[in-house]
């Protein structure tokens, strides 16, 4: 799959990580991942579209039986909820990634927000578990052409639709890449 990693978009933190359309690794097939960080410790970042069957509420009991949806971030530490959110200042001790995306802060904050009704879904995302990579695995990645490299969008990040994000993540790069969204998981099957 020569050319799928356009040449002027270097890995970095707040770039989307698309998987290309034959990833071997049923873990990361057709996912999208936000890179919270990329430098000479390694790499880390969040899935953005495994959506897992729990809801927030059922993991933090002190929280009002809202219906937000809870993803899939990784296999690193899926004992632990991380979250990424648009809201900045507000929630402090939080790291930007880029355009206007955050993640982490004091989570004592954003359950207030929650329990006051003054965050949508629209600001904040959930996550069990990170995707890690060690100092250097994930440039033989791309090296491999395992991931094509994207810009960040804060629309296909916190306000897209889950199951479409590949997709319309392929779409938003171009005819070049548009043509991926329509392969068959299996190429056997083209």
């Amino acid at each position: 799959m020569s050319g799928l990693i356009p040449g002027n978009i270097e890995p970095g933190q707040g770039k989307l990580l698309i998987a290309e359309p034959f990833l071997k690794d049923t873990y990361f097939r057709r996912t999208v991942v936000l890179l919270a960080a990329h430098n000479e410790e390694g790499s880390f970042g969040f899935i953005l579209n495994k959506e897992l069957e729990i809801s927030l509420c059922e993991l933090i009991k002190d929280l009002p039986d809202v219906k937000t949806k809870v993803f899939l971030g990784g296999p690193v530490q899926r004992d632990n909820l991380f979250y990424i959110h648009s809201l900045g200042d507000i929630v402090e001790n939080s790291v930007e990634i880029g355009g206007g995306i955050y993640w982490g802060g004091d989570f004592e904050t954003i359950k207030s927000l929650i329990r006051r009704n003054e965050v949508s879904r629209k600001q904040v995302r959930f996550f069990i578990g990170y995707s890690g990579w060690s100092p250097g695995q994930l440039d033989e990645e791309l090296k491999e052409r395992s991931w094509i490299i994207s810009d960040l969008d804060k629309k296909r990040v916190l306000e897209s639709r889950h199951k479409d994000l590949w997709k319309n993540a392929l779409k938003d790069m171009g005819s070049e890449y548009a043509q991926f969204a329509n392969y068959p998981e299996d190429p056997q099957l083209n």
